[in-house]
């Protein structure tokens, strides 16, 4: 019973990180695009913000977890 837990749990936190880089190389993406543009649109710039708030919050999750496993041995 453990080890499933274990394996879900770890299954998981991949999941997690996968999520995050994606989330991070669009972020970055759109950064560059944005920098590289005369004038961007408000929905553009929208959208950036947008990014940037998803990948934080994923960033922000995953430092949480961290810091409960480190708890919890």
């Amino acid at each position: 019973m453990f080890n499933r837990k274990a394996k879900l749990r770890q299954e998981l936190d991949d999941h997690l990180v996968d999520v995050l880089t994606q989330c991070k190389n669009q972020w970055l993406s759109q950064k560059r695009i944005i920098e590289g543009s005369i004038e961007p649109s408000e929905e553009v710039l929208h959208q950036l913000r947008l990014s940037e708030a998803k990948y934080l919050f994923l960033l922000k999750e995953a430092r949480q977890k961290k810091m409960q496993m480190k708890h919890q041995k």
